[in-house]
């Protein structure tokens, strides 16, 4: 398994722990695991990763509150992965900031 697999997964694991439990640095945690994981998005899975931070923070992560019992529970989760999608996305951001801006290789 890979790191950016292993990290990933981590960072899923920890969305749903902290939708149940409360914890001081709860976001810190999901902030820099997000940061982590954007790190490791290849340049094919880029828009992806926006396109669903996008969705999951502008209320996608409520569409599923309407379920009884688990619904609340259910939008914790997403609202949790919806951070660390955010935070991933701010990583592919400045990562191809940097990329245009670095001089082209002579060849």
């Amino acid at each position: 398994m890979s790191l950016a697999k292993i990290i990933w997964a981590v960072a899923i694991l920890a969305a749903i722990i902290f939708a149940f439990v409360q914890f001081e640095f709860a976001g810190l945690i999901l902030i820099i695991l997000g940061l982590a994981g954007g790190f490791f998005v290849s340049a094919d899975h880029r828009r992806g990763v926006l396109i669903a931070a996008i969705f999951l923070m502008a209320g996608g992560s409520g569409a599923l509150g309407g379920i009884p019992e688990i619904g609340q529970y259910l939008t914790a989760i997403l609202g949790s992965y919806g951070s660390v999608l955010a935070a991933a996305s701010v990583m592919v951001i400045i990562m191809v900031t940097v990329e245009r801006l670095k001089p082209a290789a002579a060849s």
